[in-house]
């Protein structure tokens, strides 16, 4: 994912309601959110090239999801940043025994952000901070840096979700997501991009002929471990493939 905000408010009735985009490469192969056969628990999306997933809800209220950090000069990753969400939502592992099992191998992957909740807890771990933190109630937001990092587009869609709050609707979620408005070059991060790519990449939903969101998803987990998952998906210059429209239980 490149952008991710939510909302954990542990006690609500909707305790977590997530808005994501997945921003990838056209070109890299993947299929939309469904039910994996080898893991029946397990409602994500797949990254057809390296097998993991990047946003996704498991058993007993499992749930994970991913964002690159940009970094255009890192070295090169031994392995992909997508098994870290498929793993924990194929596992049974705790948030502490999971975070406890990667954390000496985070050297590993290029840098990330992880989210990872079980229905009672969320917590955040940043891959250059090396200390995950349980999250209190709040609405937040994840891009390609740090938690609540104020980047233009993640502030306009978090301030987007806490208007919806009051009754969150998936086609609510998915409509902020598609807000195609570019910032100010005045505003825009440096991460060692250049200013041409630094605006693309400035909009809630990225368009172009080779990279742009892949894959919007809106995500509510009710107090009884009920769910309803809605992913729309997309190609080259942001043109509609399809939806997907799921609903189930813990």
């Amino acid at each position: 994912m490149c952008l991710i905000v939510f909302a954990w408010r542990p006690g609500h009735a909707q305790p977590l309601v997530v808005a994501a985009n997945r921003d990838e490469f056209y070109a890299r192969p993947s299929k939309p959110l469904a039910q994996w056969v080898e893991a029946p628990q397990v409602f994500a999306g797949r990254d057809l090239e390296a097998g993991g997933t990047w946003l996704g809800v498991g058993a007993n209220g499992r749930f994970a999801a991913l964002t690159n950090i940009r970094e255009p000069h890192q070295p090169p990753a031994r392995r992909s940043r997508g098994e870290l969400v498929s793993n924990y939502l194929c596992g049974n592992q705790s948030i502490a025994e999971y975070f406890a099992d990667i954390g000496p191998r985070t050297v590993e992957y290029a840098g990330y952000n992880l989210l990872l909740g079980n229905g009672d807890q969320l917590w955040h771990f940043n891959s250059k901070d090396l200390a995950p933190q349980p999250l209190s109630a709040g609405i937040y937001g994840l891009s390609n840096a740090g938690l609540d990092t104020p980047w233009p587009k993640l502030l306009k869609a978090k301030a987007a979700l806490a208007e919806v709050l009051s009754d969150p609707q998936p086609q609510a979620l998915l409509a902020l997501l598609k807000d195609p408005q570019t910032a100010q070059f005045s505003e825009l991060p440096d991460t060692g991009v250049g200013l041409a790519t630094e605006h693309l990449l400035s909009s809630v939903f990225i368009a172009s002929p080779s990279y742009g969101t892949r894959a919007s998803t809106a995500l509510i987990i009710n107090a009884d471990g009920s769910r309803v998952m809605v992913e729309h998906s997309f190609g080259p210059l942001g043109g509609r493939l399809g939806e997907v429209h799921l609903t189930g239980n813990r």
